[in-house]
């Protein structure tokens, strides 16, 4: 039996705001950020009160989730910086597509906008280190089999849907389209199954 894990997205950035492909530059969170962040760690305390556990806590290394994690920490009443990151939950990386909206990219590279909109699960944009979702999902299935105790994690909203297609055995077209919120907590249960948005 694995272990029970709950998962978080980082909260909003300016980047998030504009609708801009975020990928693996290092934003910082904004104000609505700080707040969702802020809220989950209450609506956390309140959660893992009832499972009288103790957690592990892990979050991507980028700026916005260990903001998220720390913000998240001291709201539940714990030291912020108590805890470690993984690179494996790093967010997809978009290669040089980062830092454009996809109306942008609609004007200046329309064909691989279009390729992307029809297989968005496999498709690598263009730059050397770009990913697919498929090989985003290689590096968390690999962190996923490492767990091995209760976990809280803070990560990226590709991360998280590679974990609906890795748990939860969402077809791919379905996984790589699932809006991921960010003032809400995913609850992971023990089998294994995604039981869902808290």
């Amino acid at each position: 039996m694995s272990p029970i894990l709950y998962v978080i997205r980082h909260g909003q950035t300016d980047w998030n705001a504009e609708r801009r492909l975020q990928g693996q530059k290092d934003i910082d969170l904004n104000a609505i950020g700080r707040e969702q962040a802020r809220q989950n760690g209450i609506d956390l305390a309140e959660i893992l009160a009832f499972e009288n556990i103790p957690f592990d806590f892990v979050a991507s290394p980028l700026r916005r989730t260990r903001e998220t994690m720390e913000i998240l920490r001291q709201a539940m009443g714990l030291p912020p910086r108590d805890y470690r990151t993984d690179d494996r939950l790093i967010e997809v990386s978009f290669g040089a597509w980062e830092g454009f909206t996809l109306k942008e990219l609609k004007a200046t590279e329309p064909d691989r906008l279009a390729e992307r909109k029809a297989n968005k699960w496999d498709f690598i944009p263009p730059g050397d280190d770009a990913e697919s979702y498929e090989i985003l999902s290689w590096r968390v299935g690999s962190w996923l089999t490492s767990i091995d105790r209760p976990t809280v994690c803070v990560t990226h909203g590709g991360v998280i849907r590679t974990l609906f297609r890795l748990i939860g055995d969402v077809e791919k077209e379905e996984a790589a389209e699932i809006p991921i919120h960010q003032d809400q907590i995913l609850k992971v249960d023990p089998e294994m199954k995604i039981i869902g948005w808290m």
